[in-house]
Protein backbone atom coordinates (compact mmCIF):
# COMPACT_ATOMS: atom_id res chain seq x y z
CA UNK A 1 0.00 0.00 0.00
CA UNK A 2 1.22 2.92 -0.87
CA UNK A 3 2.98 5.34 2.05
CA UNK A 4 3.17 2.08 3.69
CA UNK A 5 6.81 0.34 4.98
CA UNK A 6 9.04 -1.84 7.21
CA UNK A 7 11.41 -0.26 9.48
CA UNK A 8 12.99 -0.14 12.66
CA UNK A 9 10.33 2.05 13.51
CA UNK A 10 7.54 -0.83 13.23
CA UNK A 11 9.24 -4.04 12.90
CA UNK A 12 11.68 -5.77 15.72
CA UNK A 13 11.97 -9.15 15.74
CA UNK A 14 10.23 -10.63 18.31
CA UNK A 15 12.38 -12.50 21.53
CA UNK A 16 11.53 -13.19 24.77
CA UNK A 17 14.49 -10.94 25.74
CA UNK A 18 12.36 -8.44 25.72
CA UNK A 19 10.16 -9.85 28.44
CA UNK A 20 12.75 -9.26 30.74
CA UNK A 21 14.54 -6.30 29.97
CA UNK A 22 10.10 -4.82 30.32
CA UNK A 23 10.39 -6.50 34.06
CA UNK A 24 13.52 -4.77 34.80
CA UNK A 25 12.12 -1.38 34.39
CA UNK A 26 8.55 -2.02 35.05
CA UNK A 27 8.99 -4.68 37.96
CA UNK A 28 12.15 -3.42 38.87
CA UNK A 29 12.24 -4.23 42.74
CA UNK A 30 9.49 -6.99 42.77
CA UNK A 31 10.92 -10.22 43.86
CA UNK A 32 11.75 -12.64 40.75
CA UNK A 33 13.60 -15.79 41.90
CA UNK A 34 13.05 -17.60 45.58
CA UNK A 35 15.16 -21.14 45.89
CA UNK A 36 15.56 -22.14 49.49
CA UNK A 37 16.04 -19.83 53.05
CA UNK A 38 19.06 -17.79 51.24
CA UNK A 39 18.54 -17.23 47.68
CA UNK A 40 16.17 -14.36 46.30
CA UNK A 41 16.82 -11.70 43.28
CA UNK A 42 14.29 -8.88 42.17
CA UNK A 43 13.90 -8.65 38.62
CA UNK A 44 16.72 -5.79 38.14
CA UNK A 45 18.80 -8.30 39.45
CA UNK A 46 17.91 -11.09 37.56
CA UNK A 47 18.01 -8.73 34.17
CA UNK A 48 21.97 -7.25 35.63
CA UNK A 49 22.89 -11.04 36.42
CA UNK A 50 21.75 -12.53 33.02
CA UNK A 51 23.65 -9.86 31.37
CA UNK A 52 26.60 -10.72 33.06
CA UNK A 53 26.31 -14.41 32.49
CA UNK A 54 25.58 -13.63 28.92
CA UNK A 55 29.18 -11.68 28.40
CA UNK A 56 31.15 -14.38 30.37
CA UNK A 57 29.64 -16.85 28.06
CA UNK A 58 31.10 -14.93 24.88
CA UNK A 59 34.70 -14.70 26.91
CA UNK A 60 34.16 -18.68 26.88
CA UNK A 61 34.49 -18.55 23.12
CA UNK A 62 30.22 -18.83 22.61
CA UNK A 63 29.60 -17.08 19.30
CA UNK A 64 26.07 -16.89 17.68
CA UNK A 65 24.20 -20.07 17.08
CA UNK A 66 26.43 -22.14 19.58
CA UNK A 67 24.69 -24.33 21.76
CA UNK A 68 25.12 -23.76 25.02
CA UNK A 69 23.87 -26.93 27.41
CA UNK A 70 22.29 -27.58 30.75
CA UNK A 71 21.60 -30.79 33.28
CA UNK A 72 20.52 -29.75 36.19
CA UNK A 73 17.11 -29.51 38.01
CA UNK A 74 14.89 -26.41 38.61
CA UNK A 75 17.33 -24.03 40.07
CA UNK A 76 17.84 -20.54 39.73
CA UNK A 77 20.92 -21.28 37.46
CA UNK A 78 18.67 -23.03 34.49
CA UNK A 79 16.01 -19.68 34.84
CA UNK A 80 18.94 -17.57 34.27
CA UNK A 81 20.22 -19.79 30.95
CA UNK A 82 16.73 -19.05 29.58
CA UNK A 83 17.64 -15.42 29.21
CA UNK A 84 21.26 -15.12 28.91
CA UNK A 85 22.12 -17.64 26.07
CA UNK A 86 19.95 -16.28 23.58
CA UNK A 87 21.37 -12.70 25.16
CA UNK A 88 24.55 -14.05 23.78
CA UNK A 89 22.73 -15.23 20.59
CA UNK A 90 23.37 -18.43 21.30
CA UNK A 91 20.80 -21.58 21.76
CA UNK A 92 20.02 -23.02 25.12
CA UNK A 93 19.29 -26.87 25.27
CA UNK A 94 18.12 -27.88 28.91
CA UNK A 95 18.92 -31.67 29.28
CA UNK A 96 16.22 -34.36 30.96
CA UNK A 97 18.08 -34.89 34.47
CA UNK A 98 17.02 -39.00 33.97
CA UNK A 99 19.73 -39.39 31.18
CA UNK A 100 22.38 -41.74 31.71
CA UNK A 101 25.72 -41.06 30.90
CA UNK A 102 25.92 -42.92 27.18
CA UNK A 103 22.58 -41.12 26.10
CA UNK A 104 23.88 -37.89 27.57
CA UNK A 105 26.99 -38.30 25.69
CA UNK A 106 25.12 -38.79 22.58
CA UNK A 107 22.94 -35.95 22.99
CA UNK A 108 26.18 -33.45 23.70
CA UNK A 109 27.61 -34.98 20.44
CA UNK A 110 24.67 -34.73 18.42
CA UNK A 111 24.57 -30.93 19.39
CA UNK A 112 27.63 -30.00 19.35
CA UNK A 113 27.30 -28.07 22.44
CA UNK A 114 30.34 -25.74 23.43
CA UNK A 115 29.38 -25.43 26.99
CA UNK A 116 27.44 -27.30 29.20
CA UNK A 117 26.57 -26.23 32.30
CA UNK A 118 25.76 -29.06 35.11
CA UNK A 119 24.19 -28.94 38.72
CA UNK A 120 26.94 -30.34 41.37
CA UNK A 121 24.09 -33.39 42.20
CA UNK A 122 24.71 -34.72 38.15
CA UNK A 123 28.17 -34.21 38.13
CA UNK A 124 29.76 -37.64 37.88
CA UNK A 125 26.97 -38.65 35.50
CA UNK A 126 28.38 -35.70 33.26
CA UNK A 127 31.85 -36.19 33.18
CA UNK A 128 31.09 -40.25 32.85
CA UNK A 129 28.98 -38.76 29.46
CA UNK A 130 32.48 -36.52 28.74
CA UNK A 131 34.50 -39.31 28.95
CA UNK A 132 32.53 -41.24 26.65
CA UNK A 133 32.32 -38.67 24.35
CA UNK A 134 36.42 -37.47 24.20
CA UNK A 135 36.49 -41.22 22.34
CA UNK A 136 35.09 -39.71 19.94
CA UNK A 137 35.50 -36.16 19.42
CA UNK A 138 38.88 -33.91 19.60
CA UNK A 139 36.75 -30.90 21.41
CA UNK A 140 34.91 -31.07 24.93
CA UNK A 141 32.51 -28.53 25.81
CA UNK A 142 33.69 -26.52 28.72
CA UNK A 143 31.85 -27.59 31.83
CA UNK A 144 30.38 -24.84 34.15
CA UNK A 145 29.39 -25.86 37.46
CA UNK A 146 26.56 -25.42 39.48
CA UNK A 147 26.60 -25.44 43.50
CA UNK A 148 24.23 -25.25 46.28
CA UNK A 149 25.27 -21.98 47.41
CA UNK A 150 23.98 -22.66 51.13
CA UNK A 151 25.15 -26.05 50.64
CA UNK A 152 28.50 -25.73 49.63
CA UNK A 153 30.10 -29.05 51.14
CA UNK A 154 27.86 -30.86 49.17
CA UNK A 155 30.01 -30.69 45.55
CA UNK A 156 31.75 -33.58 45.23
CA UNK A 157 35.28 -31.74 44.65
CA UNK A 158 36.71 -35.34 43.73
CA UNK A 159 34.58 -35.12 40.70
CA UNK A 160 35.53 -31.68 39.15
CA UNK A 161 37.10 -31.95 35.20
CA UNK A 162 39.71 -29.65 33.58
CA UNK A 163 38.59 -26.31 31.97
CA UNK A 164 35.72 -26.30 34.64
CA UNK A 165 34.30 -23.25 35.77
CA UNK A 166 32.03 -22.60 39.08
CA UNK A 167 28.83 -20.30 38.10
CA UNK A 168 29.17 -17.67 40.25
CA UNK A 169 32.16 -17.01 39.58
CA UNK A 170 31.97 -17.30 36.03
CA UNK A 171 29.09 -14.54 36.61
CA UNK A 172 31.53 -12.33 37.96
CA UNK A 173 33.85 -12.30 34.77
CA UNK A 174 30.92 -10.93 32.78
CA UNK A 175 30.48 -6.96 32.09
CA UNK A 176 27.04 -5.36 32.75
CA UNK A 177 27.76 -3.12 29.42
CA UNK A 178 27.50 -5.97 26.83
CA UNK A 179 25.33 -5.22 24.33
CA UNK A 180 22.76 -7.95 24.10
CA UNK A 181 22.39 -9.96 21.06
CA UNK A 182 18.55 -9.96 19.62
CA UNK A 183 18.28 -12.20 16.84
CA UNK A 184 18.30 -10.82 13.43
CA UNK A 185 15.62 -13.02 12.18
CA UNK A 186 13.07 -13.98 14.90
CA UNK A 187 12.71 -17.04 13.49
CA UNK A 188 16.23 -17.77 14.38
CA UNK A 189 16.58 -20.94 16.77
CA UNK A 190 16.65 -19.82 20.47
CA UNK A 191 16.82 -23.50 21.60
CA UNK A 192 16.39 -27.20 21.56
CA UNK A 193 14.43 -28.88 23.48
CA UNK A 194 13.80 -32.78 23.24
CA UNK A 195 11.47 -35.50 23.22
CA UNK A 196 10.44 -37.27 26.39
CA UNK A 197 11.57 -40.33 24.70
CA UNK A 198 7.99 -42.13 25.66
CA UNK A 199 8.35 -44.69 22.05
CA UNK A 200 11.82 -43.95 21.23
CA UNK A 201 15.33 -41.92 21.38
CA UNK A 202 14.75 -38.51 22.01
CA UNK A 203 14.43 -36.02 18.91
CA UNK A 204 15.68 -32.50 18.75
CA UNK A 205 13.76 -30.27 18.24
CA UNK A 206 13.75 -26.48 17.83
CA UNK A 207 11.97 -23.56 19.06
CA UNK A 208 12.47 -19.88 17.63
CA UNK A 209 12.29 -16.97 19.16
CA UNK A 210 8.90 -15.83 17.85
CA UNK A 211 7.60 -19.26 18.78
CA UNK A 212 8.56 -18.55 21.88
CA UNK A 213 7.48 -15.18 22.50
CA UNK A 214 3.93 -16.24 21.48
CA UNK A 215 3.86 -19.56 23.15
CA UNK A 216 5.05 -17.71 26.37
CA UNK A 217 1.92 -15.28 26.48
CA UNK A 218 -0.63 -18.11 24.93
CA UNK A 219 1.01 -20.23 28.49
CA UNK A 220 0.04 -16.89 30.39
CA UNK A 221 -3.35 -16.79 28.81
CA UNK A 222 -4.12 -20.48 29.55
CA UNK A 223 -3.59 -20.68 33.03
CA UNK A 224 -5.36 -17.17 33.72
CA UNK A 225 -2.42 -15.00 35.31
CA UNK A 226 -2.61 -11.49 35.89
CA UNK A 227 0.03 -8.96 36.62
CA UNK A 228 2.72 -10.33 39.50
CA UNK A 229 1.83 -14.41 39.67
CA UNK A 230 3.60 -16.56 41.95
CA UNK A 231 4.35 -19.54 39.58
CA UNK A 232 5.52 -22.87 41.27
CA UNK A 233 8.64 -25.00 39.21
CA UNK A 234 7.04 -28.73 39.48
CA UNK A 235 7.06 -28.53 35.63
CA UNK A 236 10.90 -29.69 34.67
CA UNK A 237 12.90 -26.63 33.10
CA UNK A 238 13.94 -29.21 30.58
CA UNK A 239 10.83 -29.88 29.33
CA UNK A 240 8.89 -27.81 26.44
CA UNK A 241 11.43 -24.75 28.72
CA UNK A 242 9.43 -25.34 31.36
CA UNK A 243 5.88 -25.01 28.72
CA UNK A 244 7.55 -21.95 28.17
CA UNK A 245 6.29 -20.33 31.56
CA UNK A 246 9.90 -19.38 31.98
CA UNK A 247 9.74 -16.50 29.53
CA UNK A 248 5.98 -16.12 30.85
CA UNK A 249 6.54 -15.22 34.45
CA UNK A 250 9.10 -12.70 33.27
CA UNK A 251 6.44 -11.05 30.91
CA UNK A 252 4.02 -10.67 33.79
CA UNK A 253 6.89 -9.69 36.36
CA UNK A 254 6.32 -12.54 38.24
CA UNK A 255 7.78 -14.62 40.95
CA UNK A 256 9.51 -18.14 40.26
CA UNK A 257 9.73 -20.42 43.31
CA UNK A 258 12.42 -22.93 42.12
CA UNK A 259 12.19 -26.70 43.37
CA UNK A 260 15.22 -29.20 43.43
CA UNK A 261 13.05 -32.38 44.38
CA UNK A 262 9.21 -32.36 43.17
CA UNK A 263 7.23 -34.08 46.27
CA UNK A 264 4.02 -33.92 47.66
CA UNK A 265 5.56 -32.30 50.92
CA UNK A 266 7.72 -30.02 48.98
CA UNK A 267 5.00 -28.94 46.81
CA UNK A 268 2.37 -27.90 49.89
CA UNK A 269 4.83 -26.60 52.04
CA UNK A 270 5.96 -24.00 48.93
CA UNK A 271 2.42 -23.27 48.42
CA UNK A 272 1.47 -22.26 52.00
CA UNK A 273 4.98 -20.02 52.76
CA UNK A 274 5.03 -18.22 49.50
CA UNK A 275 1.34 -17.89 48.76
CA UNK A 276 1.39 -19.79 44.96
CA UNK A 277 -0.77 -18.83 42.63
CA UNK A 278 -0.34 -20.77 39.47
CA UNK A 279 2.12 -24.29 38.95
CA UNK A 280 1.64 -26.70 36.43
CA UNK A 281 2.31 -30.85 36.12
CA UNK A 282 1.60 -33.99 34.53
CA UNK A 283 -1.27 -36.30 35.13
CA UNK A 284 1.04 -38.03 37.42
CA UNK A 285 2.20 -34.99 39.77
CA UNK A 286 -1.23 -34.49 40.14
CA UNK A 287 -2.25 -37.68 41.36
CA UNK A 288 1.11 -37.52 43.85
CA UNK A 289 -1.26 -34.60 45.22
CA UNK A 290 -3.91 -35.32 45.18
CA UNK A 291 -3.35 -39.26 47.08
CA UNK A 292 -0.68 -37.21 49.56
CA UNK A 293 -0.35 -37.88 52.85
CA UNK A 294 -2.32 -36.96 55.08
CA UNK A 295 0.07 -35.50 57.34
CA UNK A 296 1.75 -33.64 54.24
CA UNK A 297 -1.01 -31.66 53.07
CA UNK A 298 -1.97 -28.05 54.19
CA UNK A 299 -4.88 -25.84 53.54
CA UNK A 300 -3.76 -23.07 50.65
CA UNK A 301 -4.03 -19.30 51.59
CA UNK A 302 -5.92 -18.90 48.08
CA UNK A 303 -7.05 -21.15 44.84
CA UNK A 304 -4.00 -22.56 42.71
CA UNK A 305 -4.81 -22.23 39.32
CA UNK A 306 -2.84 -26.15 37.98
CA UNK A 307 -2.57 -26.49 34.09
CA UNK A 308 -1.37 -30.06 33.02
CA UNK A 309 -1.00 -31.83 29.81
CA UNK A 310 -0.87 -35.21 28.26
CA UNK A 311 -2.91 -38.02 28.75
CA UNK A 312 -6.44 -36.73 30.45
CA UNK A 313 -6.34 -36.67 34.05
CA UNK A 314 -8.55 -39.10 35.63
CA UNK A 315 -12.07 -38.14 36.47
CA UNK A 316 -11.62 -39.37 40.49
CA UNK A 317 -7.76 -36.95 40.38
CA UNK A 318 -9.72 -34.05 39.38
CA UNK A 319 -12.67 -34.21 42.24
CA UNK A 320 -9.45 -34.63 44.65
CA UNK A 321 -7.52 -31.92 43.34
CA UNK A 322 -10.74 -29.70 43.06
CA UNK A 323 -11.41 -30.52 47.16
CA UNK A 324 -7.97 -28.93 48.00
CA UNK A 325 -9.09 -26.26 45.94
CA UNK A 326 -6.58 -26.73 43.43
CA UNK A 327 -8.47 -25.40 39.84
CA UNK A 328 -7.07 -27.69 37.01
CA UNK A 329 -6.91 -26.55 33.37
CA UNK A 330 -6.03 -29.46 30.73
CA UNK A 331 -3.99 -28.78 28.09
CA UNK A 332 -2.61 -31.08 25.48
CA UNK A 333 0.43 -30.66 22.78
CA UNK A 334 3.80 -32.15 22.09
CA UNK A 335 7.33 -30.86 22.66
CA UNK A 336 6.96 -30.25 18.62
CA UNK A 337 4.28 -27.49 19.96
CA UNK A 338 6.45 -25.61 22.88
CA UNK A 339 4.36 -27.79 25.12
CA UNK A 340 0.40 -26.88 25.36
CA UNK A 341 -1.24 -26.49 21.61
CA UNK A 342 -4.55 -27.08 22.84
CA UNK A 343 -6.63 -26.46 26.24
CA UNK A 344 -9.69 -27.57 27.38
CA UNK A 345 -11.64 -23.70 27.63
CA UNK A 346 -14.41 -23.91 30.23
CA UNK A 347 -17.36 -23.02 29.25
CA UNK A 348 -19.83 -21.29 31.74
CA UNK A 349 -23.04 -23.51 31.28
CA UNK A 350 -20.82 -26.66 32.40
CA UNK A 351 -21.50 -25.49 35.42
CA UNK A 352 -24.87 -26.76 35.75
CA UNK A 353 -23.59 -30.55 34.79
CA UNK A 354 -23.53 -33.19 37.26
CA UNK A 355 -20.14 -33.83 38.96
CA UNK A 356 -19.35 -36.77 37.21
CA UNK A 357 -20.05 -35.51 33.63
CA UNK A 358 -18.07 -31.86 34.44
CA UNK A 359 -15.07 -34.00 35.18
CA UNK A 360 -15.32 -36.05 31.61
CA UNK A 361 -15.07 -32.27 30.33
CA UNK A 362 -12.58 -31.33 31.93
CA UNK A 363 -10.66 -33.67 30.57
CA UNK A 364 -10.67 -33.13 27.09
CA UNK A 365 -8.23 -31.53 24.88
CA UNK A 366 -10.31 -28.86 23.74
CA UNK A 367 -9.33 -26.24 21.34
CA UNK A 368 -6.53 -24.37 19.96
CA UNK A 369 -5.03 -21.83 21.98
CA UNK A 370 -4.55 -18.02 21.09
CA UNK A 371 -1.19 -18.57 19.63
CA UNK A 372 -1.94 -21.62 17.25
CA UNK A 373 -3.41 -20.80 13.98
CA UNK A 374 -5.23 -24.20 13.52
CA UNK A 375 -5.88 -27.89 14.79
CA UNK A 376 -7.77 -30.36 13.57
CA UNK A 377 -8.45 -34.09 13.57
CA UNK A 378 -7.61 -35.61 9.99
CA UNK A 379 -7.82 -38.90 7.87
CA UNK A 380 -3.63 -39.45 7.97
CA UNK A 381 -3.97 -41.02 4.36
CA UNK A 382 -6.34 -38.68 2.69
CA UNK A 383 -6.25 -35.38 4.45
CA UNK A 384 -9.69 -34.81 4.53
CA UNK A 385 -11.30 -33.87 8.04
CA UNK A 386 -13.32 -36.33 10.23
CA UNK A 387 -16.69 -34.89 10.53
CA UNK A 388 -17.22 -33.43 14.27
CA UNK A 389 -19.48 -36.44 15.54
CA UNK A 390 -17.15 -37.47 18.85
CA UNK A 391 -16.79 -41.38 16.97
CA UNK A 392 -14.74 -40.65 13.71
CA UNK A 393 -11.25 -41.49 15.02
CA UNK A 394 -8.44 -39.09 12.94
CA UNK A 395 -4.90 -37.82 13.43
CA UNK A 396 -4.13 -34.56 15.53
CA UNK A 397 -2.57 -31.94 13.37
CA UNK A 398 -1.57 -28.54 13.63
CA UNK A 399 -0.78 -25.80 11.57
CA UNK A 400 0.49 -22.33 13.38
CA UNK A 401 3.46 -20.01 14.68
CA UNK A 402 3.88 -21.95 17.81
CA UNK A 403 4.59 -25.52 16.03
CA UNK A 404 8.91 -26.44 15.93
CA UNK A 405 10.84 -25.11 13.25
CA UNK A 406 11.77 -29.00 12.76
CA UNK A 407 14.36 -31.68 13.92
CA UNK A 408 17.74 -30.58 14.38
CA UNK A 409 20.06 -32.04 12.17
CA UNK A 410 17.48 -34.54 10.73
CA UNK A 411 15.59 -33.73 7.81
CA UNK A 412 13.92 -36.92 6.89
CA UNK A 413 12.04 -36.73 10.09
CA UNK A 414 10.79 -32.90 9.66
CA UNK A 415 9.64 -33.88 6.40
CA UNK A 416 7.42 -36.52 7.65
CA UNK A 417 6.41 -34.88 10.67
CA UNK A 418 5.29 -32.01 8.36
CA UNK A 419 4.03 -33.94 5.32
CA UNK A 420 0.66 -32.42 3.84
CA UNK A 421 1.77 -28.80 5.00
CA UNK A 422 0.47 -30.16 8.51
CA UNK A 423 2.61 -31.35 11.95
CA UNK A 424 1.22 -34.69 12.54
CA UNK A 425 1.31 -35.15 16.00
CA UNK A 426 0.95 -39.00 15.89
CA UNK A 427 -1.88 -38.97 18.23
CA UNK A 428 -5.35 -40.44 17.66
CA UNK A 429 -8.30 -38.44 18.45
CA UNK A 430 -12.04 -37.29 17.71
CA UNK A 431 -13.67 -34.20 17.05
CA UNK A 432 -17.09 -32.78 18.63
CA UNK A 433 -19.22 -30.99 17.48
CA UNK A 434 -18.21 -27.96 19.57
CA UNK A 435 -14.87 -28.82 17.68
CA UNK A 436 -13.33 -29.88 21.06
CA UNK A 437 -11.16 -32.81 20.69
CA UNK A 438 -10.28 -35.72 22.60
CA UNK A 439 -7.40 -37.55 22.27
CA UNK A 440 -8.34 -41.23 22.09
CA UNK A 441 -4.49 -43.09 21.96
CA UNK A 442 -1.03 -42.87 20.15
CA UNK A 443 -0.98 -44.22 17.08
CA UNK A 444 0.55 -47.23 18.20
CA UNK A 445 -1.22 -47.62 21.43
CA UNK A 446 -4.62 -48.01 19.72
CA UNK A 447 -5.14 -51.60 20.47
CA UNK A 448 -7.00 -54.04 17.51
CA UNK A 449 -8.85 -57.01 19.28
CA UNK A 450 -11.27 -59.00 17.06
CA UNK A 451 -11.78 -56.03 14.72
CA UNK A 452 -12.05 -53.87 17.04
CA UNK A 453 -10.57 -50.82 18.16
CA UNK A 454 -9.64 -50.05 21.65
CA UNK A 455 -8.90 -46.76 23.11
CA UNK A 456 -6.08 -47.67 26.03
CA UNK A 457 -7.19 -43.91 27.33
CA UNK A 458 -10.87 -44.90 27.70
CA UNK A 459 -10.10 -48.27 29.83
CA UNK A 460 -7.28 -46.53 32.05
CA UNK A 461 -9.59 -43.78 33.11
CA UNK A 462 -11.57 -46.92 34.50
CA UNK A 463 -9.25 -48.54 36.11
CA UNK A 464 -8.39 -45.46 37.75
CA UNK A 465 -11.47 -44.97 39.25
CA UNK A 466 -11.28 -48.44 41.03
CA UNK A 467 -10.72 -47.13 44.79
CA UNK A 468 -7.36 -49.68 45.51
CA UNK A 469 -5.69 -47.80 41.90
CA UNK A 470 -3.15 -45.48 42.25
CA UNK A 471 -1.53 -45.54 38.78
CA UNK A 472 -2.64 -47.77 35.67
CA UNK A 473 -2.05 -48.24 32.02
CA UNK A 474 -2.61 -50.85 29.07
CA UNK A 475 -0.86 -52.03 25.98
CA UNK A 476 -1.62 -54.68 23.90
CA UNK A 477 -0.70 -58.41 24.37
CA UNK A 478 -0.79 -60.95 21.35
CA UNK A 479 -3.31 -63.13 20.75
CA UNK A 480 -3.95 -65.63 18.62
CA UNK A 481 -7.19 -65.43 17.87
CA UNK A 482 -8.04 -61.55 18.64
CA UNK A 483 -4.63 -59.86 17.31
CA UNK A 484 -4.21 -58.65 20.91
CA UNK A 485 -6.43 -58.20 24.23
CA UNK A 486 -6.04 -54.82 26.77
CA UNK A 487 -3.25 -56.07 29.26
CA UNK A 488 -3.78 -53.34 32.51
CA UNK A 489 -0.65 -52.80 34.06
CA UNK A 490 -1.23 -51.09 37.73
CA UNK A 491 0.18 -50.05 40.95
CA UNK A 492 -2.05 -50.41 43.99
CA UNK A 493 -2.29 -47.68 46.66
CA UNK A 494 -0.75 -48.46 49.93
CA UNK A 495 -2.59 -50.25 52.70
CA UNK A 496 -5.33 -51.45 49.51
CA UNK A 497 -5.42 -54.55 48.37
CA UNK A 498 -7.04 -56.07 45.10
CA UNK A 499 -6.77 -59.23 42.54
CA UNK A 500 -6.62 -59.61 38.98
CA UNK A 501 -10.05 -61.17 38.75
CA UNK A 502 -11.57 -58.54 41.00
CA UNK A 503 -10.10 -55.55 38.89
CA UNK A 504 -11.11 -57.92 35.32
CA UNK A 505 -14.67 -57.98 36.98
CA UNK A 506 -14.91 -54.24 37.57
CA UNK A 507 -14.05 -53.23 34.58
CA UNK A 508 -16.23 -55.37 32.50
CA UNK A 509 -18.87 -54.12 34.76
CA UNK A 510 -18.51 -50.36 33.07
CA UNK A 511 -16.86 -51.32 30.00
CA UNK A 512 -18.13 -53.47 26.35
CA UNK A 513 -17.04 -57.13 27.34
CA UNK A 514 -14.29 -57.00 24.68
CA UNK A 515 -12.74 -53.44 26.26
CA UNK A 516 -12.10 -54.99 29.75
CA UNK A 517 -8.44 -56.17 30.21
CA UNK A 518 -7.83 -60.01 30.05
CA UNK A 519 -4.52 -59.40 31.90
CA UNK A 520 -3.41 -57.66 34.75
CA UNK A 521 0.27 -57.11 36.10
CA UNK A 522 1.07 -55.57 39.47
CA UNK A 523 3.63 -53.22 39.47
CA UNK A 524 5.53 -50.17 39.35
CA UNK A 525 4.91 -48.36 35.99
CA UNK A 526 8.32 -47.26 33.93
CA UNK A 527 8.20 -43.24 33.20
CA UNK A 528 9.74 -40.60 31.83
CA UNK A 529 11.07 -37.74 33.57
CA UNK A 530 8.00 -35.56 32.73
CA UNK A 531 5.97 -38.17 34.69
CA UNK A 532 4.55 -39.48 31.12
CA UNK A 533 4.37 -43.82 31.38
CA UNK A 534 6.72 -45.37 28.98
CA UNK A 535 4.34 -48.18 27.46
CA UNK A 536 7.24 -49.15 24.84
CA UNK A 537 8.52 -50.69 27.77
CA UNK A 538 5.11 -52.27 28.91
CA UNK A 539 4.39 -53.48 25.44
CA UNK A 540 7.58 -55.21 25.27
CA UNK A 541 6.96 -56.87 28.50
CA UNK A 542 3.20 -58.07 27.46
CA UNK A 543 4.94 -59.24 24.10
CA UNK A 544 6.91 -61.24 26.12
CA UNK A 545 3.96 -63.30 27.67
CA UNK A 546 3.01 -64.56 24.29
CA UNK A 547 -0.44 -65.20 23.34
CA UNK A 548 -3.23 -65.30 26.41
CA UNK A 549 -4.87 -67.62 24.67
CA UNK A 550 -2.00 -70.29 24.92
CA UNK A 551 -2.39 -69.74 28.96
CA UNK A 552 -5.42 -69.15 30.75
CA UNK A 553 -3.79 -68.87 34.07
CA UNK A 554 -1.96 -65.60 32.72
CA UNK A 555 -5.36 -63.97 32.38
CA UNK A 556 -5.22 -63.64 36.08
Amino acid sequence: MEGTKKCSANYVPLTPISFLKRAAIVYRDRVSIVYGEHVKFTWRQTLDRCTRLASALTLLGVSPGDVVAAFAPNVPAVLELHFAVPMAGAVLSVLNTRYDSALLSELLKQSGAKVIFVDYEFLDIAKEALQILSKTVAQLPRVVLISESDKPSQTKSETRLPETSEYESLLETGSLDFEIRHPRDECDPISISYTSGTTATPKAVVYSHRGAYLNSLSAAFICEMSSMPVFLWSVPLFHCNGWCFTWAVAALGGTNICLRDITAKTIFDSIALHRVTHMGGAPTVLNMIANAPREVKKALPGKVMVMTGGAPPPPQVIFKMEELEFVVTHSYGQTETYGPGTVCFWKPEWNSLPREEQANMKSRQGVLHIGMEEVDVKDPTTMKSVPPDGKTIGEIMYRGNTVMNGYFKNRQATEDAFRGGWFRSGDMGVKHEDDYIVLKDRSQDIIISGGENISTVEVEAVLFSHPAILEAAVVGRPDNHRGETPCAFVKLKDGSNATGNEIISYCQSRLPRYMAPCTVVFEDLPKTSTGKTQKFILRQKAKAMGSLSMSIASRL
